[in-house]
Order: structure tokens, then C-alpha cells, then sequence
């Protein structure tokens, strides 16, 4: 998908929008902001890190859909600045669930299965229509890939929590639940490993035109 990006790259004064893509990340954005605020409070009430570690997507995602509304209408070399951003958020958010999961090792807590599956259910289907509504722009720029990446990621990351929510209910214990901690950080650290590389390559073309 990259190679297929590179080769339809915007000139870096182009300023045009793709029809309703400005409505969709809205629509994003406000989906994203409402599951931030669900899913915190189930993750602190279940002691489940892999809720707070989607939890804490959700809020790097409405910003990241706040990051690209503002600079939608600018030239292609801004848009590849944002998708540094972008990149630089998702590696982020991928060592701090590494992290959390650390510490949970540490502390030894064991989640609560049922809110977990509940609202792992809830995020799936958020996730599942923001990505629909998504898919028809998931080919252009880093920007709007980085876009897409994180939202495909989302979902992937929902029906993780769901299985682990079986996980733990099975075994009685928190391994499920850190072991798709650990998914989810592998995810986001090569979905902003590969929007970085395609951002630097937009910038380089660009400072060359």
C-alpha cells in the first residue's frame, strides 16, 4: 500500500480535499472523543490494561483526526509534517502500553472479564463504522494513511480485547489480557514505524520540488 501511496503523491502546493473525507474525520472525531470517555472509566473499574491501552488510543485518535482537519486544506508538505505527528503518537502509545503492562505484571491485578468483553464489544462496533466510513481514503498521502492504519488497528485491537475477555474468564488470571496488551503495542509501533518512513520520503520529495 505504501509503494501504491508514493506514486499518487499530491504536488506540495495541492490544496484539494477528497468529497466528504472533511465530514467523515468529523464524524471520527467526535466517535473517538465519546469511547476515550467510556473506555477509561470501564478500564479503571476492571483493572483491565488492555481496555486502558485502547482507552488511551481512542484519545491519541480524535486528536490525530483534530491534527488532520487542521491541516486538510494546506500543501503536501505540511499534511507529511502532521503525519510525523501522527507517527510519532502511535510509537508512543505503543511503549506506553508496554509499560502499563509492565506494570500490571508487577502488581499482579487480575481484570474483570464481563466489562471487558462489554465494552470491547461497544469499541468494536465504534471502531468497525469509523473504518467503513474510512475506507474509500485509506490510499492517499501519509497523512491520510496514517489515518486509516490507526483505525484499522482500532478494530483489530477490539476484537482482541473481546477474545481476551474469554481469556481471562477461562483462566482466572491477567495473561490474556496483557498478552493482547502486547498485540496492540506491536501494532501501533509498526503502523507508526511505516507511516514515518512514508512521511520522511513526502518531505524529502518535497523540499526537492
Amino acid at each position: 500500500m505504501s509503494a501504491h501511496c508514493c506514486n499518487h503523491e499530491p504536488e506540495p502546493g495541492h490544496k484539494s480535499v477528497a468529497p466528504g473525507y472533511r465530514r467523515v474525520l468529523w464524524i471520527a472525531l467526535v466517535v473517538n472523543a465519546l469511547m476515550f470517555a467510556v473506555e477509561i472509566g470501564a478500564g479503571l473499574r476492571s483493572s483491565s490494561v488492555s481496555l486502558l491501552a485502547d482507552a488511551i488510543d481512542f484519545f491519541g485518535d480524535a486528536a490525530n483526526y483534530g491534527l488532520t482537519l487542521a491541516v486538510l486544506g494546506l500543501g503536501a508538505v505540511w499534511r507529511a509534517r502532521a503525519a510525523l505527528l501522527k507517527a510519532a503518537s502511535m510509537l508512543a502509545f505503543g511503549v506506553a502500553v508496554l509499560i502499563q503492562a509492565l506494570a500490571s505484571i508487577v502488581h499482579g491485578t487480575t481484570p474483570e472479564p464481563l466489562t471487558m468483553g462489554v465494552i470491547g464489544s461497544m469499541a468494536l462496533a465504534a471502531n468497525v463504522g469509523v473504518a467503513v466510513l474510512l475506507y474509500s481514503f485509506r490510499s492517499g498521502d501519509a497523512n491520510m494513511r496514517g489515518v486509516w492504519l490507526c483505525t484499522r488497528n482500532d478494530a483489530i485491537g477490539n476484537v482482541a480485547v473481546m477474545l481476551a475477555a474469554l481469556g481471562v474468564f477461562g483462566t482466572g488470571t491477567a495473561w490474556p489480557d496483557l498478552a493482547v496488551a502486547a498485540v496492540m503495542s506491536s501494532l501501533a509501533i509498526s503502523a507508526g514505524w511505516s507511516v514515518l518512513r512514508q512521511a520522511r520520503r513526502e518531505l524529502a520529495w518535497g523540499a526537492t520540488r
